[in-house]
């Protein structure tokens, strides 16, 4: 009986530790996002100093897995970008020697190698913008993207945000690699309103129609989507379960402050939550 107690006691120990990872790292993006040249050594440093403030004990296993996974990634991404720079050096030289000496052969050769690398670039990008798990856009790419240096809008449009009802107890339930299986689900259903989807954070997500549209129709359409989800039956464990999300959304103009924003948009969500569990009393089908 101790022995399985002190088991279970270890599964709980991880489990929270990954949560509190899941935290820090969304922290960490709020901070690096704004980070002009990001290197491994920055990464580190800021990964860090935020799992001390959350009192992460850095000699963990489940750390040094997560940190290293991190870093790796970075590597991976810094080393790729210094090659096809390095390449592009090189293909500008041959095209201006081509230039020089009226080398139609030559020429052609450097335009196929620059429509190439242009493509590998854009792979490149699409890797810094994208959330490893569910392929949603990530924070870097809304900050980039859609606002400016004072995290104002740059274009106009509606935000919505959009949080899973239940997570914890799906997660608490069937365990975090069906809970990730729940994320990848709902993203891939959220791709259905044709709107920009960011992964904001844990269960989070937001959706960003960047042309003026009628709130009113977008609020008509996520209403038909979280009833055609909810009329689906997910598998886990021979058990069959229901997921739900609740949302907010809000007009914004060019100039408008993205935190106050998103901070209407949340009160919105968070009404919506309190009427749909009204109904929706759990996760059992």
């Amino acid at each position: 009986m101790l022995e399985y107690f002190l088991i279970e006691k270890i599964k709980v120990k991880k489990v929270d530790e990954k949560r509190a990872l899941e935290i820090i790292s969304n922290e960490v993006k709020d901070i690096i996002c704004n980070v002009d040249v990001l290197t491994p050594d920055i990464f580190f440093s800021v990964f860090n100093k935020k799992a001390e403030e959350h009192g992460i004990d850095k000699n963990s296993e489940i750390f040094k897995k997560y940190s290293d996974h991190k870093i790796t990634n970075l590597l991976k991404i810094q080393d790729e970008t210094r090659q096809k720079a390095h390449k592009l050096s090189e293909t500008t030289s041959k095209a201006l020697s081509a230039i020089k000496e009226k080398d139609d052969g030559s020429l052609i050769e450097v335009l196929n190698e620059v429509k190439l690398l242009k493509k590998e670039m854009n792979k490149l990008k699409e890797s810094l913008y994208k959330d490893e798990l569910t392929g949603a856009y990530n924070r870097k790419w809304l900050y980039d993207h859609c606002l400016d240096n004072d995290s104002n809008f740059q274009c106009e449009g509606i935000l919505v945000i959009i949080d899973l009802n239940y997570f914890k107890t799906i997660n608490d339930t069937y365990g975090h690699i069906i809970g990730d299986k729940v994320l990848v689900f709902i993203k891939g259903q959220l791709q259905k309103s044709k709107a920009n989807v960011v992964r904001y954070g844990g269960d989070e997500f937001l959706l960003i129609f960047e042309n003026k549209q009628n709130i009113d129709t977008v609020k008509k359409q996520l209403n038909q989507l979280r009833e055609e989800i909810l009329h689906k039956h997910l598998k886990a464990k021979e058990t069959q379960f229901r997921v739900s999300f609740s949302f907010g959304a809000y007009l914004f103009d060019k100039s408008d402050n993205f935190e106050k924003i998103i901070e209407k948009a949340d009160e919105i969500m968070y009404e919506d939550k309190q009427e749909i569990k009204k109904r929706i009393k759990g996760i059992e089908v």
